[in-house]
């Protein structure tokens, strides 16, 4: 197949001329693959983990360590997505200590193309998010003897946390996402 940039350009799902890497919260959901049932079952409207919800819970967790200008806050992990909050308290381009930078982001900082004057932001959310999707694929994957496959869907849900009152919202949905499993099929970003 040709490439037709008219037929098979990707549009952003993101809001236009927002830097996502500036200070703030936004709300996160991603959902697997087909939204597949991979990382545990709600029981008596509690979410069990099963080994494959317990990496993903490891690596939501260790977010800061590896990106150290973001805080989390509440989040829930479901048998089929994740639903999260994160607060980027620190803009990227604030960051001028090389303490502040991780080893995979200096890594991936020398080995950048300086002709490429696109892609991902260093920092953002869409690289974070792009980093926390690729390392538990790849640490699933390599538990289940599948290489290659995907594990979540191509992009990621974002909503920009505009009040306390929007937060409040979104943190109550959150925390009582397992009650409303069965109401899933419904809706995909649950």
């Amino acid at each position: 197949m040709i490439f037709d940039p008219q037929k098979h350009h990707r549009r952003s799902i993101r809001l236009k001329g927002y830097d996502y890497s500036q200070q703030g919260g936004y709300y996160v959901t991603i959902v697997t693959q087909y939204r597949e049932c991979l990382f545990g079952n709600i029981i008596d409207g509690n979410m069990a983990l099963n080994t494959f919800g317990r990496i993903i819970e490891y690596h939501w967790q260790k977010l800061p360590v590896h990106f150290k200008h973001i805080k989390l806050d509440v989040y829930q992990i479901m048998p089929n997505h994740l639903h999260g909050i994160i607060f980027i308290v620190e803009s990227v381009g604030a960051m001028h200590s090389e303490e502040n930078i991780s080893k995979e982001q200096k890594k991936l900082r020398e080995n950048a193309s300086p002709l490429r004057p696109h892609g991902t932001k260093p920092g953002s959310l869409s690289a974070i998010m792009q980093n926390f999707q690729s390392v538990t694929t790849r640490k699933i994957n390599r538990i289940r003897k599948t290489p290659g496959l995907k594990l979540w869907q191509r992009n990621f849900w974002e909503h920009i946390i505009r009040n306390e009152n929007d937060l409040n919202r979104i943190r109550e949905y959150i925390t009582n996402n397992p009650l409303q499993w069965a109401l899933d099929n419904e809706n995909p970003y649950r």
